[in-house]
């Protein structure tokens, strides 16, 4: 499978919580990570997802918001406490290469916003990502 998205991350269906419309799908990445993705009844349906199943979770590095703080009550349901690797600065956008257990998560965001957080390699930053954000394939 090859796709645009910088973030692509393997993991096992932990939880599985089916709505009238949409189907909560919980994964788990492993080292206490999980994320949750929201798809539609008819996309779990078509892709007969099971716990159990590997899936991989994509993420386009622009769904990802970026927190120094630890958000207190939000709406987002992704809230993933990593570590920044590395930051690329670019002319407009920067780029941050995050840790998060065995994982690795990619973060584009504006040159302002790096600015401001001083985003920096070692510092631990907390990346939000709506549920509905979240692609899954298998």
């Amino acid at each position: 499978m090859k796709t645009s998205a910088r973030n692509q991350l393997k993991g096992t269906i932990a939880e599985i919580r089916s709505g009238q419309v949409n189907t909560e799908v919980i994964v788990d990445l492993g080292a206490d990570v999980k994320l949750t993705a929201v798809i539609t009844n008819d996309a779990q349906a078509d892709m007969e997802l099971k716990v159990g199943d590997s899936v991989y979770a994509i993420i386009k590095a622009s769904f990802v918001i970026i927190a120094k703080e630890k958000p207190g009550k939000i709406s987002t349901r992704n809230v993933l406490e990593t570590s920044v690797d590395t930051v690329v600065e670019g002319a407009v956008n920067a780029e941050l290469k995050l840790k998060m257990g065995d994982h690795t998560l990619m973060a584009t965001i504006t040159k302002d916003a790096a600015e401001e957080l001083r985003v920096a390699a070692g510092d631990t930053v907390y990346a939000l990502i709506k549920a509905n954000a979240i692609i899954l394939a298998q």
